[in-house]
Formats: structure tokens, C-alpha cells, sequence
């Protein structure tokens, strides 16, 4: 059920933020904690990224947590900027290491036999994180969504809230 709710006139109209986008911005955000979870993880193995780079890393992720959380205000510049950064670049990066193995002729049997607890904590946070990617983008751009990133018109007198 729709109602309207009167703006005044020199303010935009603001749709009510959907479903979709809310919960779009909350997995991504969960993928954002789950790369700074394989960072922790990361730090205890023999090979550790040093200070400097840990810093770099958890400074990307400030960026991209705020740029995630503009996705509220219904930009669809920060949406198409989000899907880009962090859907594309962003997967592409999280995908090259396992592709690479496996084109190199190992196996998933052959990696599992030999991962130690660390191994197997950034295998699965990266699944988890690939996943939350995915459902992600897709809620990002579900036809809710799409409505809520719309540019909008500064003179309409009324919105509909759902």
C-alpha cells in the first residue's frame, strides 16, 4: 500500500529507501569485514603483510565503507562507482589467486589436503565475501532499486512511501 507524503516545494523528493538497497548495503559492508577479516588472519601467518601495508589495506577499507554507506542517500553515481570498485575490481582481485592456482594445474583436493587453519580461514572468508559480492550487486540493481537511484525531480509536491 502506497501513501503520499507531502514535501515542501524547494525541497527534492526523496523515495523511501527500498528493501534492497538496505540490505545491499549491509552485505557489502559484510564483504568490507570479511576482507578485513582475512587481514587478521593474514597477520598470523609466517608471510604477514607488513605495518605499511596492513595501514594502506584497512585505509581502502575506511574509503569503501563510506563510499558504501553514501549508497543511502540515493546517488546514482555512488551506486554505479560501488559496482564498478568493488564488484569488478574488487572480485577480480579476490578471484585471480584461486583462478591462478587452479590454471596452474592444482586442485581443490590437493589445496585441502595440504591447508593448514589459516589456509582454510581465507578460503572461506573469501567465499564468503565473493558471495556477499554477488548478492550485493544483483540487490543493487533489483528494479526497487533502480527506482530509488533514479534522478529525481525538485519541483514534484508529494512522494509515495511504500
Amino acid at each position: 500500500m502506497a501513501t503520499t507524503v507531502p514535501l515542501h516545494p524547494s525541497h527534492p523528493v526523496r523515495p523511501v529507501r527500498p528493501s534492497s538497497v538496505t540490505l545491499s548495503v549491509a552485505l557489502w559492508l559484510g564483504a568490507i569485514l570479511a576482507g578485513v577479516a582475512e587481514t587478521f588472519v593474514h597477520l598470523s601467518t609466517p608471510d604477514a603483510p607488513t605495518g605499511p601495508a596492513v595501514m594502506v589495506r584497512f585505509g581502502v577499507y575506511l574509503v569503501l565503507g563510506a563510499l558504501v554507506l553514501t549508497l543511502r542517500t540515493g546517488s546514482n553515481a555512488v551506486r554505479w562507482t560501488v559496482a564498478v570498485v568493488i564488484g569488478g575490481v574488487g572480485m577480480l582481485s579476490l578471484v585471480v589467486e584461486p583462478i591462478g592456482y587452479l590454471a596452474a594445474g592444482g586442485s581443490v583436493g590437493a589445496f585441502l589436503a595440504t591447508a593448514g587453519w589459516a589456509d582454510l580461514a581465507v578460503a572461506g572468508l573469501r567465499s564468503l565475501h565473493v558471495l556477499e559480492v554477488l548478492v550485493a550487486l544483483a540487490l543493487l540493481f533489483h528494479p526497487s532499486s533502480t527506482a530509488f537511484f533514479r534522478p529525481r525531480t525538485h519541483n514534484a509536491r508529494y512522494r509515495t512511501r511504500r
